[in-house]
């Protein structure tokens, strides 16, 4: 049986540990968490657990603007830093033996397994334990959030007693007095609204949200089948507790089935929303615990459908893909446009759950071709409707004319990161909006989403980026002075070439955009232009001129772009100079000296030939690369996914490999000693565009869907299917041949170097 160092086994659908670590609970909290789109929680034990922990459930779209906390307040700055809330635990389920508590830090844990089942979202843990009054007891408890019913969760709690007979007693309960552990002045976010017999309802502080929770129990032991009516209510401010006790003879189980209703404002009156809950958690009761399991592994069994990704002769590869495709498919559904994703998802606090640039850079051509154009329209949506917020937040900075500065950090359209570097510099944001804008439209060919939305977002961005570039009257060229790149190792630098190349881009494709709705939508282009105040001859023209006379760096000699003024004048050093115990540099060195170095967080330059690879040959590419890949150390979890995906365009699949095992396994292997505070979901999604675009060869080469896949030296195969306007495409290869099967109407794609036709409902093979 093969593990990894945090002793997890090695299964290609399921994470699994075998032993009880109170050393490793919090990282698993992180790696066993569930969610369903809309909600989600950490892996916490039902039982209270008075060990280290980090308990947390969370509600997609209820959020709490917490107070910014910095040490100098700049102009600028926003107020505060939204968060999602740690909302109310609702898992919870006391448990005593003989009047002692079951807690897994204070008896002996004689047996312990936990299973997340990734094929259907289900959470297991099953453990035998020594009571200190010497009562052995096993436990089982079986977890899910249901997908297709998205404001229920359910739990199976059944205790057997096995050396004695023992009085049991269960008490289900849900606790509302919760607090977030990253709260800047440790203010509790949440305050009651009521409490009932059976549900309790809290509000946010501030934002005003609300959320009620009810449970609806059941209790099978031997013949005897209770309902919540049947329990002793000790229900109390902020928590609902039912209590029953039973005498159990050895080997002699007591099953405890909790449904829970979990309801918000989002979706409900306030005043409606304790009945909403209830109702809820009748429905699941009514339903059953066993067709509440039916519908979970079909609905499942549907989302992998279009997304399974199978990889032969290495396991840890195949598991590491699968945990991040599962992440990704837990955390966002595309079921409503208030909701995006958060870096760690539900499975932790950190970076408060809002949404970055990662979702357009990273995300959104993961749901794009394994979801569904309709999956991928939402997140778009998302940044239109938060357009107007993208004018204030320019207009907050000197911006006017209807330039639109999209947020580093968001999750209602304001900025709420307070880090001068990455607030007011790291400005990139905006490119990768654009070009998810061009992205969905080139994959789906729905060039009237322009019309729609996207061109009134490009315009707002465009009008940004020719306020934001300065004349340089020493260089007869313009520049962009004062920016942070993707690497976020340097900060206020001027020229950076990412910033800059995707900025001239962003005009360009507005340009385009404005064009194209101008002859083919006139309707729409009236109104755009009416409510937008857009003068397409003068600003497109401002726009080329601009991106013609741009200054982007770039060293001849070496052939290199320059990631920004002054690179060359750092001392400069490889990755592999380092001594280990100097990494990560962010924990190691003072941020003085990692400015100074010449050592690259994540992919900056590189970054650009990734998103722009047509616009540069082969050889240009590859220079840059095995410049900056060696001076880079990527403590980004975004990083080694970009690495990948150009290391396999060039044929270094050595290189390749090793990135790809560590975006694919960052979590689960811990690479980084921080899954504790919960995973990297955002770039999981990169880990999925490194196997299918570095090792499959997809993309999007003049408006053909092209497939050139190559396998590295550990894998005997390689399967993975996507979703291509209206068909599911799946590709299967070995090392002896490439098989192209699809689900849809007919279509041309260039496979293997060469334009072919694939038929309706049809198979191609090259044989290789």
């Amino acid at each position: 049986m093969q593990t990894n160092r945090l002793n997890l086994t090695i299964d290609a659908w399921k994470i699994v540990e075998r032993d009880f670590d109170p050393a490793r609970v919090l990282s698993s909290e992180s790696l066993f968490a569930l969610g369903n789109g809309v909600m989600g929680g950490r892996a916490n034990f039902e039982e209270p657990y008075s060990g280290a922990t980090l308990q947390g459930n969370y509600l997609g779209g209820v959020y709490y603007p917490d107070k910014t906390r910095v040490g100098w307040w700049k102009n600028g700055y926003p107020e505060y830093f939204a968060k999602v809330l740690n909302a109310a635990f609702w898992i919870g389920v006391e448990v005593q033996v003989d009047g002692e508590p079951l807690d897994l830090a204070r008896v002996e844990v004689l047996d312990f397994y936990r299973e997340l089942d990734m094929r259907r979202s289900v959470l297991t843990r099953r453990m035998r334990v020594r009571m200190r009054n010497g009562a052995e007891v096993a436990v089982e408890a079986v977890r899910f959030l249901p997908l297709s019913r998205r404001e229920a969760g359910v739990v199976r709690y059944a205790v057997t007693p096995l050396n004695r007979a023992v009085e049991v007693s269960l008490t289900p309960f849900i606790d509302a007095d919760v607090r977030n552990a990253d709260a800047n002045y440790d203010e509790k976010f949440w305050e009651p609204v009521l409490t009932e017999d059976d549900v309790t309802q809290s509000r946010t502080r501030k934002s005003g949200f609300e959320a009620a929770w009810a449970q609806s129990v059941t209790l099978d032991f031997g013949a005897e089948h209770l309902t919540t009516a049947d329990f002793a209510c000790e229900t109390r401010p902020e928590q609902v507790r039912h209590r029953v006790t039973r005498r159990c003879e050895p080997e002699q189980t007591v099953t405890l089935t909790k449904y829970a209703g979990i309801c918000s404002s989002l979706n409900h009156a306030p005043e409606e929303l304790a009945a909403a809950a209830r109702s809820v958690a009748a429905e699941a009761r009514r339903a059953g615990f066993a067709t509440l399991l039916r519908e979970q592994e079909a609905a499942w069994a549907a989302r992998w459908h279009g997304c399974d990704i199978t990889i032969g002769g290495d396991a840890a590869a195949q598991q590491g893909i699968r945990f991040c495709i599962f992440m990704l498919l837990q955390t966002y559904t595309g079921v409503d446009t208030r909701l995006n994703i958060g870096p760690k998802g539900f499975t932790g606090e950190k970076y408060g759950g809002v949404t970055y640039w990662d979702t357009e850079a990273y995300c959104l051509p993961f749901y794009l071709a394994t979801a569904g154009a309709a999956v991928a329209r939402e997140l778009l949506l998302y940044r239109y409707n938060q357009l107007d917020k993208a004018i204030e937040n320019a207009a907050k900075l000197g911006f006017g004319g209807g330039a639109a500065l999209y947020p580093m950090v968001t999750i209602n359209g304001e900025e709420c990161h307070n880090e001068w570097e990455i607030t007011f510099e790291e400005i990139h944001r905006n490119g990768a909006i654009a070009y998810a804008i061009y992205n969905y439209i080139r994959y789906t060919g729905d060039e009237g989403y322009l019309a729609e939305a996207g061109l009134e977002v490009l315009l707002s961005i465009a009008r940004f980026w020719a306020q934001r570039i300065t004349w340089s009257e020493a260089r007869q060229r313009y520049v962009m002075l004062g920016v942070t790149g993707p690497n976020e190792y340097e900060n206020n630098v001027n020229n950076n070439w990412y910033t800059s190349y995707i900025a001239c881009w962003s005009m360009r494709y507005a340009a385009q955009a404005a064009a194209w709705v101008r002859e083919h939508r006139p309707e729409d282009y009236a109104r755009i232009c009416a409510r937008r105040k857009f003068d397409e001859a003068s600003e497109t023209e401002q726009w080329q001129r601009i991106v013609e006379g741009m200054y982007l760096g770039e060293d001849r000699e070496l052939g290199i772009f320059l990631q920004q003024d002054g690179y060359l004048d750092k001392e400069q050093r490889l990755a592999s100079d380092l001594d280990p115990s100097e990494r990560p540099l962010n924990q190691k060195w003072s941020w003085d000296r990692i400015l100074r170095s010449c050592f690259i967080k994540q992919a900056d330059v590189l970054q650009g030939l990734y998103f722009f690879g047509d616009d540069f040959d082969r050889e240009t590419v590859c220079r840059n690369f095995d410049f900056y890949e060696p001076r880079t150390v990527h403590e980004s979890s975004l990083s080694p996914c970009v690495h990948a995906i150009l290391a396999a365009r060039l044929g270094k699949m050595e290189k390749a490999y090793e990135l790809y095992l560590r975006t694919s396994r960052l979590d689960l292997d811990d690479y980084n000693r921080e899954v504790a505070e919960g995973c990297h979901v955002t770039s999981m999604a990169g880990t999925w565009l490194s196997v299918v675009e570095g090792f499959g060869g997809m993309r999007m080469s003049g408006g053909v869907l092209t497939f050139d896949p190559q396998l590295p030296a550990a894998w005997e195969s390689l399967g993975f299917r996507v979703n291509f306007r209206g068909r599911v495409l799946t590709v299967r290869v070995t090392r002896e041949r490439v098989e192209v099967e699809n689900e849809g109407p007919g279509m041309e794609l260039r496979l293997c170097g060469a334009l072919r036709r694939l038929e309706t409902d049809g198979r191609l093979i090259v044989e290789l």
